[in-house]
């Protein structure tokens, strides 16, 4: 069955930007099909400006300039030389597949809940160094199922610190920015001015669900460990950023090999970042929107590299990650200009009021998001596209709006372990290929899977 499962992604599923771009023509067909039932008239130019008014909208621009930033940071604070260090510690300490497998999934989980870019990473450079460790000492190892836990951060992110979706409703104004033009003065005068992750991230629920993810799902991966053949390996040591050593500086060569001048511009910027939390007369929570996290990560990128020519080491060899969502996301901006200008909006939210009742309606919401995060592989587009359906469908249903944009972030992310679209970092850092870990990544899904939708009932 796995092997089957395998062929049919390898057959049926394109590249991420060729996603992106046949969706963008369905959503024109189903723009066109609906326009046409409903006056029989198509104004392809009309139609092509409201594409294009999605296009290039400034706040979305921004919110596609925040998540590329996370990544990158992530990434480069995952190469300092902390974190490596931290990392030897804990492959040194593992001398099974089992032990290797709960201890990276573990891992990955943890770092993933404080920012994506940064667990995705971390993950992916813990699984290579405990191939790196086991080859070193002789050890077998299944490897393919080391790298499918080191993809685990993906499947706990979005309900944590960096969660896309989360932390664009606790900025003031977002909520009723996103939904103008979909709801009326009165509907929107219902809305929060924000959402703050006090009733998301760190609401009771989420927590407890989130600590079930991080205990059930090591120990089904070390179970599986235990089953599963291993393999004698051969994964040779590399690293991942390099520097140019030299002993002939001079002038400002030394201030850009200065481990003094980093460490005292981080340390200035880590004293912001905790004035901001502690002493701004602001609740600590308020703190995580996206601009201060990617400040946050800045700081800690700045403190805990070598230098700077370090740091910027570390941010080339980060920046190729995100290429994807510097090119892919003003294409769903494009679909939201769609859906909301044509009208699209108002027929899939009255669709799901239709089948819904207060209870089912965020099972449906989680079921829909996984479905669509398969083919809009990014927690921002899903939440640009899909976020104005299921907010009007929770207001109509009376359904919190904090429960409603949880149901979306569990069905987001639970799905990543069936599209392989952000475990390409993680697949050329370990030298794997998709069809190794997903065998692996499939099993995650099901564990997953029930997991947050038991969660979602009994929230």
């Amino acid at each position: 069955m796995l092997e089957g499962y395998i062929r049919l992604v390898r057959r049926v599923l394109p590249s991420p930007f060729s996603i992106a771009i046949a969706l963008t023509v369905l959503s024109f067909l189903a723009v066109f099909i609906l326009n046409v039932s409903n006056t029989n008239d198509f104004q392809i130019v009309e139609t092509l400006d409201w594409w294009a008014s999605g296009l290039w909208t400034p706040s979305l621009m921004v919110f596609a300039m925040q998540m590329m930033l996370m990544l990158v940071l992530g990434h480069a604070l995952a190469l300092s030389p902390v974190f490596e260090s931290k990392i030897a510690q804990i492959t040194a300490r593992c001398y099974t597949s089992s032990q290797a497998a709960a201890v990276v999934c573990f891992f990955a989980l943890t770092v993933g809940l404080f920012n994506w870019g940064l667990g995705l990473i971390f993950g992916a450079i813990l699984a290579r160094k405990m191939g790196e460790s086991f080859t070193s000492r002789s050890l077998k190892l299944n490897y393919p199922l080391i790298g499918a836990a080191g993809y685990a951060a993906l499947m706990i992110w979005h309900g944590g610190l960096s969660g896309s979706s989360l932390i664009k409703v606790a900025e003031a104004g977002n909520l009723h920015d996103l939904m103008a033009g979909s709801l009326t003065s009165a509907e929107l005068k219902l809305l929060p001015d924000s959402i703050g992750i006090d009733l998301t991230v760190f609401s009771f629920g989420n927590i407890l669900i989130n600590l079930c993810v991080l205990s059930i799902l090591p120990l089904a991966l070390f179970l599986i460990g235990k089953k599963q053949m291993t393999t004698s390996i051969r994964v040779e040591s590399h690293n991942a950023t390099h520097e140019l050593e030299r002993e002939d500086l001079i002038g400002a060569e030394k201030f850009d090999h200065s481990r003094v001048a980093i460490v005292v511009v981080g340390i200035l910027a880590l004293s912001y970042c905790a004035y901001l939390m502690f002493f701004s007369g602001k609740s600590i929570l308020s703190f995580f929107n996206p601009n201060n996290i990617n400040f946050l990560l800045l700081a800690l990128c700045l403190a805990l590299h070598k230098n700077f020519l370090s740091f910027l080491s570390a941010i080339n060899a980060a920046i190729g990650g995100a290429s994807g969502i510097l090119i892919q996301f003003p294409l769903y901006f494009g679909i939201m200009g769609l859906f909301k200008e044509s009208g699209l909006i108002l027929t899939f939210s009255d669709f799901f009021v239709s089948i819904s009742n207060s209870a089912s309606y965020p099972i449906f919401t989680y079921l829909s998001a996984g479905l669509v995060n398969i083919f809009v592989p990014s927690g921002g587009g899903q939440w640009v596209v899909q976020g104005p359906i299921i907010i009007k469908a929770a207001l109509e249903l009376g359904v919190p709006l904090e429960k409603s944009i949880l149901a979306l972030a569990y069905g987001d992310q639970i799905t990543n372990m069936l599209q392989p679209f952000w475990a390409l970092p993680l697949l050329g850092i370990t030298g794997l290929s998709a069809r190794h870990i997903l065998p692996y990544t499939l099993i995650m899904f099901f564990v997953g899977f029930f997991i947050y939708m038991i969660g979602l009932l009994l929230m």
